[in-house]
């Protein structure tokens, strides 16, 4: 599995790793408006959630249960945001969104919204070590 992946340059260019989890990298989006992980499964090829196994689907959603429970210890948030869009990007990738009433996009979706405020660099390497202690593995 792997051996065969290969990370989306648009996914790599705008999040940075937290952690190999057993199916997926976990990765933070660098927008400091917003708590944003990514979980990007390594399967090769894999653009839709049909595309995978069961028992990697299964281990998707275990990962996505951890990385959401992860957000809430880490971030003060009212809602959590969760999909598996892929119109820009299509490598499979699902978006787990920690949201408030008072960020900059609320009501409406975090993407297309305004301009990415990059964390600096001391608070995301932070972020980084506390979400790693939480993340799947």
């Amino acid at each position: 599995m792997a051996d065969a992946f290969s990370l989306d340059p648009r996914l790599a260019a705008d999040s940075v790793l937290v952690a190999d989890g057993p199916l997926s990298q976990l990765r933070l989006v660098d927008d400091a408006r917003f708590p944003w992980l990514l979980l990007v499964p390594r399967v090769a090829g894999a653009v839709e959630w049909v595309d995978l196994d069961g028992g990697h689907q299964r281990l998707l959603l275990a990962e996505i249960n951890q990385t959401a429970r992860a957000l809430r210890e880490v971030a003060d948030v009212q809602k959590l945001n969760i999909g598996a869009l892929g119109n820009v990007v299509p490598q499979l990738h699902v978006h787990v969104v920690g949201r408030r009433s008072d960020d900059d996009a609320w009501p409406g979706p975090v993407w297309g919204s305004g301009r990415a405020r990059p964390y600096p660099a001391a608070a995301r390497d932070a972020l980084v070590a506390r979400i790693r202690g939480l993340a799947p593995a």
